[in-house]
C-alpha cells in the first residue's frame, strides 16, 4: 500500500473522522488537531508495512496519532513541569444532571483549555488508560510529576464544571 495513492485514500477516509476525535484530545484547538492528524497519517503511510497484524489495525493507527500528538506537543511545548496550583481541594456539590446537560463538545474544550503539560498527562491516564510509571517515562517526567499534573488537571476540569453548572442551572 506504500505509495498507492487510491488505497491511502481510502484507509484516511476510513479512519480520519474517528483519528480526529482522538487528535481533539491532544490538541489545543481544530487546527492543531487536523494538522497532528496529517503528521499521523504520513507517519502511518510510511510504516504501514511494519503493521504486523497483531492487534486492531485501528488500535495500531490510534497509537501513531497519539504518538503524532505527543511529538508535535514535544517541539513546541517541552514538557516541563507546571508550577503547582496548590493542594486545596476544591468541593462540588452533586447535581447528577451536569454531565447530562454537558456536551462532549463542552468537555472537550474544556480539557482543550488545560495547560499542555496537564492536557497531556489528563488525556494519557483517563483516555488512554496509562499508569504514572508508564506516563512519566513516555514524557520524560517523574512518576510524582505525572501525578501532580494530574491532580492540578482534574481541579482545573472541577472548576470548570463549576462554572458551567452556574451558566447551565441557571
Amino acid at each position: 500500500m506504500a505509495g498507492d495513492r487510491t488505497s491511502q485514500a481510502a484507509l484516511y477516509t476510513m479512519y480520519a473522522p474517528k483519528m480526529l476525535g482522538t487528535c481533539l484530545w491532544y490538541a489545543k484547538n481544530k487546527e492543531e488537531a487536523e494538522e497532528i492528524l496529517q503528521d499521523g497519517f504520513i507517519l502511518v503511510f510510511r510504516f504501514i508495512h511494519q503493521f504486523s497484524g497483531k492487534g486492531s489495525f485501528e488500535g495500531w493507527i490510534r497509537k501513531i496519532m497519539v504518538n503524532a500528538a505527543l511529538q508535535k506537543h514535544r517541539k513546541n511545548n517541552p514538557l516541563m513541569m507546571v508550577s503547582p496550583l496548590g493542594r486545596s481541594i476544591i468541593e462540588i456539590p452533586e447535581f447528577p444532571d451536569i454531565l447530562e446537560k454537558l456536551a462532549s463538545k463542552d468537555l472537550l474544550k474544556m480539557v482543550q483549555n488545560l495547560p499542555p503539560a496537564y492536557r497531556i498527562v489528563f488525556t494519557l491516564h483517563v483516555l488512554e488508560g496509562m499508569k504514572h510509571r508508564e506516563i512519566a517515562q513516555l514524557l520524560g517526567i517523574s512518576e510524582g510529576t505525572s501525578k501532580s499534573n494530574l491532580y492540578d488537571a482534574r481541579n482545573l476540569l472541577k472548576k470548570a464544571l463549576t462554572i458551567s453548572k452556574t451558566v447551565i442551572i441557571r
